[in-house]
């Protein structure tokens, strides 16, 4: 059974100060929440200060990229055995903005996800289509496009120690949010994709959904069969509405159950 997971997305924001601030304001909460699972992917300068703040809580460190290569001589990259050495659980890999703002191909993606993998970390892949690509109606083509660059490296028994994002780009940051049913229209996509080779594994892959998530909309997002939680962006950055989605999946996860 699946079980719904929040990763909160902080990017390039926030100071040592602020983060364990927000760390402070959330944690007492969400340690009351046990049905769902909880993340906080911090930027890399922050890591260690913050997974000592997590320590012994519910929530999980992630971390929001990996470099694509092993230790070595790569000025400015990060490897995936730092981040595991750093507690790192989860890490993010093929974001739209390292896609469009730093060029990342699939092919980047697919690799840095294989590293991911190597050491013990968990990726969430984020894959979804800009306002140009739904518009001319190839969402699913993009994706499955995304998918696939994975799928070819690894192998698609892979996916099974991996979150995959549907982050439609035109809804990030933009205050636009895919309508429950326009989510639920294209995780079900991406769910029947990975069945058609493989029933088991589709049916246990986490699907979150990341696009202007906020706590007056993730309850009906997280009530969508095939949406099992969300990435979160700039909500992530505010206590209150933080803690509000979180509080969405743990009623998500509640009502599953009954």
């Amino acid at each position: 059974m699946r079980v719904k997971l929040v990763a909160g997305n902080w990017k390039m924001n926030g100071s040592l100060a602020s983060c364990q601030a927000l760390l402070k304001a959330i944690m007492p909460p969400l340690s009351a929440l046990k049905r769902a699972r909880y993340a906080v992917c911090a930027p890399y300068p922050y890591l260690a200060a913050v997974g000592q703040a997590l320590k012994g809580s519910n929530v999980a460190l992630g971390a929001q990229d990996v470099c694509q290569f092993e230790d070595g001589a790569y000025t400015g990259g990060v490897s995936g055995a730092m981040l595991a050495d750093c507690g790192c659980r989860y890490v993010l890999v093929g974001h739209s903005e390292r896609r469009s703002v730093f060029g990342e191909t699939d092919e980047v993606a697919a690799a840095k996800f294989a590293q991911a993998l190597r050491h013990g970390l968990t990726p969430i892949l984020c894959i979804g289509e800009a306002l140009a690509e739904r518009e001319a109606g190839t969402t699913e083509a993009v994706v499955a496009r995304q998918l696939d660059a994975v799928i070819r490296q690894g192998g698609l028994e892979t996916l099974a120690r991996s979150v995959v994002a549907y982050e439609p780009v035109w809804a990030i940051g933009t205050g636009k949010t895919a309508t429950p049913q326009q989510a639920q229209a294209v995780h079900a996509y991406i769910r029947a994709r990975i069945a058609a080779a493989d029933r088991r594994l589709a049916d246990a892959l986490v699907i979150l959904y990341g696009g202007s998530v906020k706590g007056a909309n993730a309850a009906q997002l997280f009530a969508m069969p095939d949406v099992d939680g969300g990435l979160i962006g700039g909500a992530s950055l505010v206590a209150d509405e933080f803690v509000a989605i979180c509080r969405a999946a743990q009623g998500a996860e509640e009502t599953a159950r009954i």
